[in-house]
């Protein structure tokens, strides 16, 4: 097998040496190919209010590894975003990864699985091309190394007896047994996402709530009349495509507050340029990327589907560090609109399930830095993606007014420790020219914001004379450890603090150390090969890690459930 293409792009297979494109020439980084982000300090501090959002500038973290590699081959020569390119790619290793190795944050177990949603206009997206030599790939692995991959479907989603049946435990048809199928991996390509939302909201179809519970790893068990058929397990990865316009038309409110969007990470991909006469890898660079594919999958699939959920997989000690400072701040920071808020919501646990995949493509069962930074460039990017394409819809303008407003009240409330009434804060913070209305709502969403920000005090009336309570709000007078990069509040001393997990809720307790911990279970079994870990060199952007495996400290602060 040729491994030319390995050795051009990131040296993985030796010392790094200068990328070089399918002809020969220099291979540009693909950051470079598609813009970076101007530095906020150069944006004018006093111009005029401006709500137009720039379109999500990729960010050379992003293409770490062998993730990178296969960005740049696909891109290189041609019209494909290597954004899109990467993002397919993901979905394709997380699917056939498989259940052996997991991740686990509190009570709940995470897997490699990804849904991903490229967004780009007609024509311009290029959906199919940036997917096509994943489909190479794919097909020369089942050619050569059978048995490596599950299934893949390219035909579209239609219910949720339809997406059992491709991944069933086995069920009676008349008299005769169908034997359950075993390997529960499933690499879905469905390249009109709009088919899925259109499914969705048809009467009785179920399909969005069976895909967030193939996302959640549970199972499916449709009850029909004649058969019951389902699912144990699953383990699905989703790769789809849409236009913007569709995407906007056709999501419902429900999908937005549900969960079934915010599973997928959405990002705006289209075309780098134009390109007449587009190059494709050569039969060498297949080669050579399927090889590499494969090893990584066998690695990462272990024994399964003969064992489930052997190998666990840990964050480094300074991986730990930046997940916290992260899970704080950027991973939970509440968006300029509920809208956002609620696409955004599980920032958290892709940021963990990326670099479980940036991990495994090294061949390692320890998340380390430059693996956690790499999932974190993809999180920023789909946080920037979903802000442009949904700006007009999430009301932006009206939202950032509101922002203002509620700082504007938490300014006029700091030095007043017993609070001010309504009436007082419109006549005296505002001068009567904000509406209540409008103070209403920021002050709805100060109050409802985690930890709150502003709290709603009842005071009876003095004297004991009958009549309605003097309602007065004043700053939340306990200051919550871990916030969201939220300022403006007075220190305090509440004990417990909220850390939620990246899926499921979950407090500290109290003395406890405050620094999130990914808990070490002791292992069921695991095989010789799991112990192997790749010594590959980086991309030039990463410092060169040493991959060793290593154990928590057994007394390190664990998460655990309780009532709230």
């Amino acid at each position: 097998m040729g491994s030319a293409l390995l050795d051009k792009l990131d040296g993985m297979n030796g010392e790094a040496k200068p990328r070089r494109g399918l002809g020969g020439g220099p291979l540009r980084d693909p950051a470079d190919m598609i813009g970076t982000a101007r530095p906020s300090s150069e944006v004018g501090r006093d111009e005029p209010r401006d709500f137009n959002t720039a379109p999500p500038k990729a960010d050379s973290a992003m293409f770490y590894g062998l993730i990178g590699i296969v960005a740049r081959a696909a891109a290189d020569g041609n019209e494909v975003n290597p954004v899109a390119a990467g993002l397919n790619f993901l979905s394709f290793l997380g699917a056939h990864a498989g259940r052996d190795v997991y991740l686990k944050v509190g009570n709940t177990w995470h897997h490699a699985n990804a849904f991903t949603l490229q967004v780009g206009r007609s024509g311009r997206g290029r959906k199919g091309d940036s997917i096509a030599l994943i489909h190479r790939i794919r097909r020369r692995i089942e050619e050569v190394w059978a048995g490596t991959l599950g299934q893949t479907h390219t035909g579209g989603l239609s219910s949720r007896e339809g997406l059992v049946m491709m991944i069933h435990d086995g069920f009676m048809e008349g008299k005769k047994e169908v034997e359950p199928i075993e390997d529960k991996r499933l690499w879905v390509v469905e390249s009109e996402f709009a088919n899925i939302l259109q499914q969705s909201k048809r009467d009785g179809n179920t399909l969005s709530s069976a895909l967030r519970d193939v996302w959640d790893g549970v199972c499916i068990k449709p009850a029909t009349k004649n058969n019951r058929v389902w699912a144990s397990r699953p383990h699905v990865g989703l790769s789809c495509a849409i236009t913007p316009s569709e995407l906007v038309s056709l999501i419902e409110s429900r999908d937005l507050t549900n969960g079934f969007a915010n599973r997928f990470l959405i990002c705006w991909a289209e075309r780098t340029g134009l390109v007449p006469f587009p190059k494709g890898a050569s039969k060498e660079d297949l080669e050579a990327l399927a090889d590499k594919t494969a090893a990584i999958i066998n690695f990462a699939r272990g024994n399964y589907p003969a064992q489930s959920d052997t190998r666990e997989m840990r964050l480094s000690q300074e991986a730990r560090t930046i997940y916290d400072h992260a899970y704080r701040n950027e991973l939970n920071k509440p968006e300029a609109s509920e809208l956002l808020t609620a696409l955004l919501e599980r920032r958290a646990p892709y940021s963990l399930r990326l670099a479980m995949l940036f991990a495994l493509t090294d061949k390692s069962l320890t998340i380390e830095k430059h693996h956690l930074e790499a999932a974190l460039a993809w999180v920023r990017y789909c946080r920037d993606s979903v802000r442009f394409i949904f700006a007009e819809k999430a009301g932006i303008a009206d939202a950032e007014e509101l922002a203002r407003i509620g700082k504007k009240i938490l300014d006029f409330l700091q030095d007043k420790p017993n609070g001010e009434s309504k009436t007082e804060i419109i006549n005296t913070c505002f001068a009567k020219r904000i509406s209540a209305g409008k103070i209403d709502k920021a002050l709805q969403g100060m109050m409802t914001a985690t930890p709150p920000r502003v709290e709603l005090i009842e005071k009876p009336r003095t004297n004991g004379r009958p009549g309605n309570a003097t309602k007065i709000y004043r700053l939340f007078s306990n200051d919550v450890r871990g916030t969201c990069g939220i300022s403006g509040m007075r220190d305090g001393a509440r004990d417990s603090a909220f850390a939620e997990s990246a899926d499921c809720g979950g407090l500290w307790k109290n003395g406890d150390d405050p620094n999130p911990t990914i808990r070490h279970v002791p292992q069921q079994s695991e095989s010789p090969e799991s112990q192997e870990q790749s010594h590959v060199p980086h991309n030039p952007h990463v410092p060169q890690t040493n991959l060793e495996k290593h154990d928590l400290a057994p007394d390190e602060a664990d998460f655990v459930e309780e009532d709230v």
